[in-house]
């Protein structure tokens, strides 16, 4: 996907991730806002199965995280108006609490 598409999926992705974090543990979500808004990552899952697989170690550890499903786009080659599931985002989280699933991934380049 072009940088401008993934940029936005990124941050329907953190929005949605951060807005759940707010509604189930608001002192963690003030507390990142406090910190000059928090620290972000980019990174990439090699497949669709590898991004299923965070998301469900982030359900399983109780981790705020949104998938988030593109729908009725058309960017071709990837995008065909079909619904295609596109990001994940996670937290706020502390570093300590997401290493354990960080470390499977690389940096978007």
């Amino acid at each position: 996907m072009s940088s401008g598409k993934l940029a936005a999926q990124a941050g329907h992705a953190f929005l949605d991730a951060f807005l759940q974090s707010h509604e189930r543990d608001p002192p963690t979500a003030t507390s990142y806002l406090g910190d000059g808004h928090g620290t972000k990552i980019a990174l990439v899952a090699p497949t669709l199965d590898k991004l299923l697989w965070a998301y469900e170690q982030a359900q399983i550890h109780d981790i705020p995280c949104a998938l988030i499903t593109d729908s009725g786009h058309i960017h071709p080659p990837h995008f065909d108006g079909s619904p295609v599931i596109t990001a994940l985002g996670i937290g706020p989280i502390t570093r300590d609490r997401i290493k354990f699933l960080t470390k499977h991934f690389a940096l978007v380049r």
